[in-house]
């Protein structure tokens, strides 16, 4: 049973949103202060990334670990109500991931996936964005 009635629930779903999320906002900054220029949802490229880095050929999204069901991670826990709803949306949003990945792919792109959680621990946010630019450079 859910804790608030249905119209406050219904508010505070309608408030989530889609693009421009505060982790998606750190990583910008954070990639904007290492010198880096990028472009942000391209609707032409599959799954619209959250950021494109076009000199490095590499597509960095940004995951909310809810929504897009981070593994083992505390934030991606199962609503204990409508069950009927939530699990399917969440399998829907997992093979869309992978469909958009798999055709950036396809397409020459290098993917990145940095999650919600990952944002909020700064030196683990900084070693992933270097990893992951360090191997783009050496393609």
């Amino acid at each position: 049973m859910d804790i608030v009635d249905s119209a406050t629930r219904s508010r505070m779903m309608a408030a989530i949103r889609e693009k421009n999320t505060g982790p998606e906002i750190v990583v910008r900054r954070y990639l904007h202060a290492l010198g880096y220029r990028f472009r942000i949802h391209r609707k032409d490229l599959p799954g619209k990334p959250d950021i494109v880095m076009p000199k490095l050929r590499t597509c960095i999204f940004v995951h909310g670990c809810f929504w897009h069901r981070h593994p083992d991670c505390r934030y991606a826990y199962t609503p204990k109500s409508r069950l009927d709803f939530w699990l399917p949306k969440f399998a829907k949003n997992i093979e869309r991931d992978l469909a958009a990945q798999s055709a950036l792919r396809e397409l020459g792109w290098n993917v990145v996936i940095i999650w919600e959680c990952e944002t909020k621990k700064i030196d683990l946010l900084r070693q992933k964005i270097y990893e992951a630019l360090a191997a783009s450079s050496q393609v």
